[in-house]
């Protein structure tokens, strides 16, 4: 990667804010006594994949949705969060990063989730690039552990040297997520664009302030009962 490259994409965005002293902070920490870069970055995704807890009802209209200093205070996020607080963490200790995003079909959502968005296709979902042995690798730190336990799928690990997008199959090898189109990858979070798009596509969804609830709490009532 030439250093112009290089410089762009370790700087701080708006909702890529990597230069927040709380992302400065977390990154640092999780890396303490690390100097690979693909081990760092793979501390980096496990401490977003499971220390924000995944929410699909946030305010899609609020910039805090979007930001990766907000999504770390807040602790929960969607998937466009997640990927931004991840990216932001890496820049913050020079690993270049952007977000991607692309659309998917879940087949594993929760009723709930599923009637407010429509259908099992979930457009605009939000995953990350990272720069590391010389090639752009895609990562998704959407689910959180407990999250997939909860589903019945295992979490997706990222090792800084592969890809890690979403779980094909779930832990009885049924259909999980599939992507269907990929939208390209962006500096910072077109924030703009995405609410405009949310709320055209899913309005059950977008609703003001927030629909509020817990995917976890939803996933826990679909999980049978030991025998």
């Amino acid at each position: 990667m030439q250093d112009s490259h290089r410089a762009l994409f370790t700087s701080p965005a708006e909702f890529i804010d990597s230069d927040h002293p709380a992302i400065v902070a977390q990154a640092r920490r999780i890396t303490e006594g690390v100097s690979d870069p693909a081990e760092q970055a793979s501390l980096l995704y496990e401490a977003t994949r499971d220390g924000v807890r995944y929410d699909p009802y946030r305010d899609f209209a609020s910039a805090q949705t979007y930001r990766a200093s907000d999504v770390l205070a807040a602790g929960e996020g969607y998937c466009v969060g997640k990927a931004a607080l991840f990216a932001a963490l890496c820049r913050a200790v020079g690993i270049p990063a952007q977000i991607g995003l692309a659309d998917v079909q879940n087949h594993l959502a929760t009723p709930r989730l599923m009637e407010a968005v429509g259908s099992n296709v979930f457009a605009w979902h939000g995953y990350t690039l990272v720069h590391l042995g010389g090639r752009w690798l895609k990562a998704s730190p959407t689910f959180n552990r407990t999250l997939c336990e909860k589903l019945g799928v295992a979490t997706l690990p990222f090792d800084g040297r592969t890809d890690a997008l979403l779980q094909p199959y779930d832990g009885e090898g049924r259909d999980f997520m599939a992507y269907l189109a990929d939208h390209g990858a962006y500096f910072d979070v077109p924030m703009k664009f995405l609410v405009i798009e949310m709320a055209r596509l899913f309005p059950k969804l977008c609703v003001p302030g927030g629909m509020r609830g817990s995917m976890e709490r939803e996933a826990r009532s679909l999980t049978p009962p030991p025998a």
